[in-house]
């Protein structure tokens, strides 16, 4: 039963069957892979621009809050409504991408899927290099929002470096362009880098033109192995100060690998070492060859005690899909997981280790991490039961350490999930009063009513890290 007026109004522009005001309806969208849970009032299908630009008019009118919300993918809460009111569910949003392969570009709609655009480029011999580990169920309107990385950043950057122009519903209802088609672009303030990954806090992005790059012609993976966390570090510093750039660059504690096998039993992954370094090098067939073979003699030469180099595509593909499992993996080991993304400079990867194997034994929690090496980011998950307050209050605490240890050694909360609900009590942190409070006024220029996705990025007055469910009725 409708109970407000601008429940009213959404029925009346919207129509009935996209509007859900129903309790049972609405639990579904109260939560995602971030612990807490939130419930929204009400639930609103949009598949068009004009749709999203009607809602908006009508919830800043009321200021009524609004939480755009896609494949529910996210890790830091950016996609709850934490002050209730309307949640954007664009997930049906019909899949749409136009490829213009002389220009090297795709215009796409925020409803298509990431790996859909991965498989429509390469038909022209095209690369769309942002990979998060979650393309295959996740859009690229949530990438978008939250700046999305993957195995590929360390050579070829984040979402934000790849998105030329967009199409942005305001938090008034007025459909904006940004930028555009061209490479180059220069007129005025980069608006588009703006609202790339401000996660939903501006507005509501319903169109994006991605760049695109010549595919590389040949690849190569290797795996290296080693007995201690500190060797596989110096392997990868001095991997990446040799005049070697990998496409990827990825690492898996002993934890993972034995997490993997249990998970599927193949018996790619060593789960008798410390750490494992998996490696895509890219580019020309002679080249690739040539950085293989420098490769495996640099881990040698650092104590890697196995090195594998796999012959075909097949099995490449399978020592791929088995860090692809990390994460599914792990969560078999408890029946909750805390997924953080802390990055640190490269050269402090060693020395982040370190801590967070002190963390580990200072709570006695289960803490495994895995992770970009080659670029710093690394995901400390720890595994527990959040039904188990005791332990719960323990990974609070651990998490806080973890946040607080990355901006220590010079890095950041967030390499690719996102600041969201879960670090926003650290922001200030990292960037200093000032900056936030800067940062704030963007927001309220663009935002006057707070109606775009509040509670997020800046914390509401006394908010702390808090893991256990917290369900606004």
């Amino acid at each position: 039963m409708l109970s407000a007026k601008w429940m009213e109004e959404l029925v009346e522009k919207i129509g009935e069957p996209y509007v859900q005001t129903d309790v049972d309806d609405r639990h579904i969208y109260r939560y995602n892979s971030y612990p807490g849970e939130y419930l929204p009032q009400t639930i609103v299908f949009v598949t068009n621009t004009e749709a999203v630009s009607q809602v908006l008019k009508i919830a800043n009118k009321y200021k009524v809050p609004v939480t755009p919300r896609g494949q529910g993918t996210g890790l830091s809460g950016g996609d709850l409504p934490v002050h209730g009111g309307i949640l954007l569910d664009m997930s049906q949003w019909p899949a749409s991408i136009e490829v213009f392969p002389d220009d090297l570009v795709a215009r796409v709609s925020p409803g298509t899927m990431t790996s859909t655009i991965h498989a429509e480029v390469e038909k022209y011999g095209l690369m769309y290099p942002p990979d998060p580990s979650s393309s295959g169920i996740s859009t690229i309107g949530g990438n978008l929002a939250e700046n999305a990385g993957g195995p590929r950043g360390l050579k070829y950057g984040v979402t934000k470096d790849y998105v030329l122009g967009l199409e942005v519903v305001t938090p008034e209802g007025e459909v904006m362009q940004t930028g555009g088609r061209t490479i180059k672009n220069v007129t005025g303030l980069n608006v588009t880098n703006l609202i790339v990954g401000s996660e939903g806090i501006l507005g509501v992005i319903t169109r994006a033109t991605l760049k695109l790059i010549p595919k590389p012609l040949s690849t190569q993976t290797v795996m290296a192995a080693f007995n201690a966390m500190e060797t596989a570090g110096q392997a990868i510093s001095k991997t990446l100060t040799s005049g070697i750039l990998p496409g990827k660059m990825e690492f898996i504690d002993q934890a993972c690998a034995q997490a993997v096998e249990d998970y599927e039993p193949n018996g790619l992954l060593p789960t008798d070492k410390e750490a494992i370094i998996i490696i895509e090098l890219d580019g020309h067939p002679k080249a690739v060859r040539e950085e293989a073979n420098d490769v495996s003699q640099i881990m040698r030469e650092l104590g890697a005690t196995t090195i594998s180099i796999p012959e075909t595509k097949e099995e490449a593909s399978r020592i791929w899909e088995a860090r692809r499992m990390v994460s599914p993996a792990i969560t078999k080991m408890k029946p909750s997981k805390a997924s953080e993304d802390a990055t640190v400079p490269r050269s402090q990867i060693p020395a982040m280790m370190a801590r967070l194997a002190d963390i580990r034994e200072k709570y006695n929690l289960t803490l495994v991490v895995f992770g970009h090496a080659g670029d710093g980011n690394l995901h400390p998950n720890i595994l527990c039961d959040d039904t188990d307050k005791e332990e719960r209050e323990m990974v609070e605490r651990a998490i806080e350490e973890i946040f607080r240890t990355a901006i220590e050694l010079g890095g950041t909360l967030s390499g690719e999930h996102g600041i969201g609900t879960m670090k926003s009590p650290f922001i200030e942190d990292e960037l200093g009063s000032l900056a936030v409070s800067m940062m704030k006024r963007l927001k309220k220029s663009w935002d006057p009513n707070n109606i775009m996705n509040p509670g997020k990025v800046f914390p509401d007055k006394g908010q702390r890290l808090i893991l256990s469910r917290q369900i606004e009725k």
